[in-house]
């Protein structure tokens, strides 16, 4: 197998819980102990490598493609990014304790599905670095469960599950050639979105983003969903649930958050991240604060 997970600094721990291998997937649960700030340049292995934090990613988590990008064009890498075959990413980010589940698929299983040779544009390879389609993010969800507890006929399931996630970052790939190359918003409208949803955890409405970034709502909307392969509503919720995590992580009381991130009560803060995550505020501390600790 090869190394796992994104880009750390030289004295970072990294540790392998449990791993699954398949004949065109494989699969890894990962820890990462970072003490220091990151900033390294990695080639990727010829395959395609696919990463989704089960834990908050560590503060200011952002990624270059330098062969293709210049030296300055940092994105931010969300909880699932997906890095192509043999491209070459430098990654900037925070210290910290993160748990991951990395998975390796063949490229030929790719080609196949696609039909030809993937010609990766700039536009795709933004969107693998912050992927927030509903679906990848459910298969993710169940290969870590069949790692974690492999159950009858394990390997079958596992390799059916690799199928299905190739099949989804196929379509990821086609989906974006398709869209139009125009249309989107401008880098400094998205980073003025990304400022002002880490300066206020209290969800924004449209129109005030839309003031922020001088345009009407219908435009907003519009060139989001180009330059983001989602909707702006489900983008502010995946953000917001972010900094949820981190703070329940952070020991801070579920009435607390829920206040905090303008939410009119504890139980609809609740309901909201249990829609988003799966799972209760409650459920995701107890999980992740037992598994930082067996790190």
């Amino acid at each position: 197998m090869p190394e796992p997970g994104p880009a750390v600094s030289e004295t970072a721990t990294i540790t392998v819980d449990a791993e699954l291998t398949g004949t065109s997937l494989s699969a890894q649960l990962v820890r990462f102990d970072i003490p220091a700030p990151t900033d390294a340049l990695v080639a990727t292995e010829p395959h395609y490598q696919i990463n989704m934090c089960l834990t908050p990613r560590p503060l200011n988590a952002r990624a270059c493609y330098r062969q293709r990008w210049g030296p300055n064009r940092f994105e931010r890498l969300g909880d699932i990014f997906m890095v192509p075959p043999g491209e070459h990413l430098q990654f900037r980010g925070g210290s910290g304790r993160q748990l991951s589940i990395v998975c390796q698929i063949s490229p030929t299983l790719i080609t196949t599905i696609i039909g030809q040779e993937p010609q990766w544009s700039d536009a795709q390879l933004a969107a693998t670095l912050d992927i927030t389609n509903a679906r990848i993010r459910a298969l993710l969800f169940r290969l870590t469960e069949e790692i974690r507890y492999p159950g009858h006929a394990a390997d079958a399931m596992f390799e059916h599950l690799g199928g299905e996630l190739a099949i989804e970052l196929a379509r990821l790939y086609l989906e974006k050639e398709e869209q139009p190359a125009t249309g989107g918003l401008a880098g400094w409208r998205l980073r003025l979105i990304d400022e002002r949803l880490s300066e206020d955890p209290a969800a924004p409405s449209l129109s005030e983003l839309a003031r922020h970034c001088n345009m009407s709502v219908r435009q907003l909307t519009r060139g989001f969903k180009v330059s983001r392969g989602c909707s702006i509503g489900d983008y502010v919720e995946q953000r917001r649930m972010e900094r949820a995590k981190r703070l329940l992580v952070d020991g801070e009381s579920v009435k607390t958050i829920a206040f905090t991130m303008g939410f009119s009560s504890p139980s609809s803060f609740t309901y909201a991240f249990r829609r988003a995550v799966g799972i209760s505020p409650s459920q995701f501390r107890q999980r992740q604060t037992r598994g930082l600790q067996s790190a």
